[in-house]
């Protein structure tokens, strides 16, 4: 039998609000983030969507006016109205702040060393 996409999922999702924007080229999308991970994020759909799915995208996270988290991210799937996308490449500060706000979200700091060795392998 094969295991749900929930199953397999090695990394915890934490719903998170805050100022997104995806771009990608000349475009730029103000974009409603719906969660994020240690590896990726999902984000509703913008209309008009435009966007390429053969080509990268970028996103910023603006945690606050002057903090943001921001990387580098492959589109993997689209369903009801939603994108969800994989980090392809991301700064040692933008990681750093991501994972603050994962352990912060988590409470459980054994769950984040399981997250961050699992990130390591893949």
């Amino acid at each position: 039998m094969s295991q749900q996409p929930a199953e397999r999922r090695r990394f915890t999702r934490i719903a998170f609000d805050a100022r997104t924007e995806l771009g990608q080229g000349q475009s730029i999308w103000p974009v409603k983030l719906i969660d994020l991970s240690l590896k990726g994020l999902l984000i509703e759909r913008p209309e008009p969507w435009l966007g390429d799915a053969q080509q990268d995208f970028s996103v910023e996270i603006h945690l606050t006016d002057e903090v943001e988290i921001k990387m580098d991210v492959q589109l993997t799937h689209q369903e009801r109205g939603q994108l969800g996308f994989v980090c392809r490449h991301i700064s040692l500060e933008s990681i750093e702040r991501l994972r603050r706000l994962i352990e912060f979200n988590l409470g459980d700091p054994q769950e984040l060393e399981r997250e961050l060795g699992a990130l390591i392998e893949v």
